[in-house]
């Protein structure tokens, strides 16, 4: 198949749709699909107040590019103004497409700007619509997302690279033992603030950059902030962890957590529908309302643990799973009904 992906979000950004992305078009063609990416860097940006860059996606460029490359189908991976051409010219010219649900920027927006969560879902409605396969990655959000309006929502899990990310031997010095890391956007949807507030001995350590970062470093002088780390750098990062600490209730999976786990980190987190639906089975993530209490306990498992759990997911799975939503559902929209 020629697959076209379409994302507002994508490098200099650094999260889990970026990630999860640039992984599928790296997989793809070693499935025999050709692959072609339309990304922010293709067109005008505008950076708001908060941050996150507004793309200025041109609909006659975008157009002309998507006829060329001429895909069996478009995958529509964000709602913002590059998705919305991309659904556009889909319907437009009678191609195929399937959506992606990858956070839940309803919650997070109305926990950041105060906008209407109600509001929002009514634009996630309009956009992902009635019809076209919505790729989530639990069932749990998939019940959300149903409650809303939102039906057509296909599973499609997560990988991770198990050769970057892996265990080693916890060399640093320089922290006092436990270090508890934390990974992700330093933000107030991220509930940062009650993993940096907990008591207790060891250092806690946070890699990634946000808008709350500024007020964290000043509200907790004693956790040290290393602001964002890649590739080699962030896996080290997870290596020297003991305990890795995801205090977010609106996680749609985590990625993060399997980044950990692969480096044979246990996972201390809070308990949310989609993080208990894919890990609390696993027995390598401790989940607890205190989060005091899911650290401690969290310390005794066992990292050989930990590495099986995440030796289950790999992205070539996930590229394939995610070619066969568009397949399967292609293949039933052309037998006559």
């Amino acid at each position: 198949m020629r697959i076209a992906i379409v994302t507002d979000c994508w490098f200099p950004q650094i999260n889990g749709i970026t990630y999860t992305l640039e992984a599928i078009a790296r997989e793809l063609p070693g499935l025999g699909h050709e692959v072609m990416l339309l990304t922010p860097d293709r067109f005008a940006q505008i950076t708001l107040p908060y941050g996150d860059p507004l793309v200025l996606a041109w609909y006659p460029s975008l157009s002309a590019r998507l006829k060329t490359f001429a895909p069996d189908s478009v995958h529509i991976a964000t709602q913002g103004v590059l998705g919305l051409m991309a659904k556009l010219w889909a319907h437009r010219s009678g191609t195929h497409y399937t959506t992606a649900f990858h956070t839940r920027f309803p919650e997070y927006a109305r926990i950041r700007f105060g906008v209407s969560e109600k509001l929002l879902y009514s634009y996630a409605r309009m956009f992902h619509g009635r019809s076209a396969p919505v790729l989530v990655p639990s069932r749990a959000l998939a019940s959300v997302l149903r409650a809303h309006g939102i039906e057509q929502c296909r599973l499609w899990s997560r990988g991770v690279d198990l050769t970057r990310f892996h265990p080693g031997p916890r060399q640093w010095t320089q922290y006092e033992r436990p270090i508890q890391l934390y990974v992700g956007r330093v933000a107030a949807e991220k509930n940062i603030e009650e993993f940096l507030r907990q008591p207790g001995c060891g250092t806690k350590l946070v890699v990634g950059e946000g808008p709350y970062l500024a007020a964290a470093k000043r509200t907790y002088p004693d956790a040290v902030f290393l602001g964002p780390r890649t590739g080699d750098d962030l896996a080290r990062c997870y290596r020297e962890a003991d305990v890795f600490v995801m205090p977010s209730t609106l996680e749609t999976f985590g990625l993060v957590v399997l980044e950990a786990l692969a480096s044979g980190v246990p996972v201390a987190a809070i308990p949310s529908e989609q993080m208990v639906e894919v890990f609390a089975a696993s027995g390598a993530v401790a989940f607890d309302n205190d989060l005091a209490v899911a650290i401690r306990v969290a310390r005794d498992i066992s990292p050989q643990l930990c590495r099986r759990v995440a030796e289950q997911y790999s992205w070539r799975a996930c590229s394939e799973r995610f070619a066969g939503i568009i397949d399967e559902d292609l293949r039933h929209r052309s037998i006559p009904h």
